[in-house]
């Protein structure tokens, strides 16, 4: 089974791109983020056409979720929930669209809990949209604690906003002040791996130095100015059977591609 996760940034945008992404490298299951499309005009056919049942959380403009599945392969994924019960930093806003979660079948038999999340980038801080990103990843880690407790086989897929070590940066001074890398962002994320979830890149890249996201600005994919803030993490049923993982970089370098490069790992 191989999974992924996309920072798509504007699924209509990249569609001809992401389409490509599906078709050359086949994963089994999909975690898209940054789809900014509502409900309605999410482009599901197109993903049908492929061989992908989809599943998706949407909003108008921005932010937004999706869960890809490949039928060809004998993959099928249910809804369990979408949402974490937080209201975004803006009074009267609600919540936003940053959480889905889905039950993969097999052949019909169950094989796995995909949680797919897009976390708040929490800049400019410190202030509200800062406060807002350590709320939704408190109440993310209690979700995660009540899906550990099912003893399912269950990995959390996406765009974290969080770089968790100096060498998951291509310049720590460069970043010092951005959101992604704050001591507080640093420790949540840090407590996540505490409870027991297995960071896939971090387990076979132990030094660092991947990245999974350059900046449009500045020229940073053409200087490698990237940094990891796209993971994966593994409950202890799937890290058992993790075989390998890896950063899909030259999709990257493509035409009108996303700022992001798609995350992967593959379980036995």
């Amino acid at each position: 089974m191989k999974l992924a996760s996309f920072n798509i940034n504007g699924i209509k945008a990249r569609l001809p791109r992401l389409k490509e992404w599906l078709e050359e490298t086949r994963p089994s299951i999909a975690c898209l983020q940054e789809i900014k499309s509502q409900n309605e005009g999410f482009p599901a056919e197109e993903f049908d056409n492929l061989g992908y049942q989809a599943i998706w959380h949407g909003q108008k403009a921005f932010n937004g979720v999706a869960i890809l599945a490949d039928t060809k392969a004998g993959y099928a994924i249910t809804e369990v929930q979408r949402g974490l019960g937080i209201d975004g930093p803006k009074e009267g806003e609600g919540e936003q669209a940053r959480y889905l979660e889905v039950n993969v079948t097999h052949d019909g038999t169950h094989v796995s809990r995909i949680v797919n999340i897009y976390l708040p980038n929490g800049n400019p801080q410190p202030g509200p949209k800062f406060d807002y990103k350590l709320a939704w990843m408190e109440k993310l880690r209690s979700r995660m604690a009540l899906i550990w407790s099912e003893e399912v086989p269950a990995a959390v897929l996406g765009d974290y906003n969080v770089i968790p070590f100096d060498d998951d940066t291509y310049s720590v001074k460069a970043m010092a002040s951005d959101a992604l890398m704050q001591p507080e962002s640093r420790a949540a994320y840090a407590r996540l791996l505490a409870d027991g979830w297995t960071d896939a890149v971090r387990t076979l890249n132990p030094r660092g130095g991947v990245w999974t996201y350059w900046d449009y600005q500045a020229g940073a994919w053409q200087r490698d100015h990237g940094f990891r803030i796209d993971h994966a993490l593994l409950s202890p049923e799937l890290a058992d059977r993790f075989l390998a993982v890896g950063v899909d970089r030259d999709h990257r370098g493509r035409e009108k591609a996303s700022d992001h490069a798609p995350v992967w790992v593959e379980i036995a």
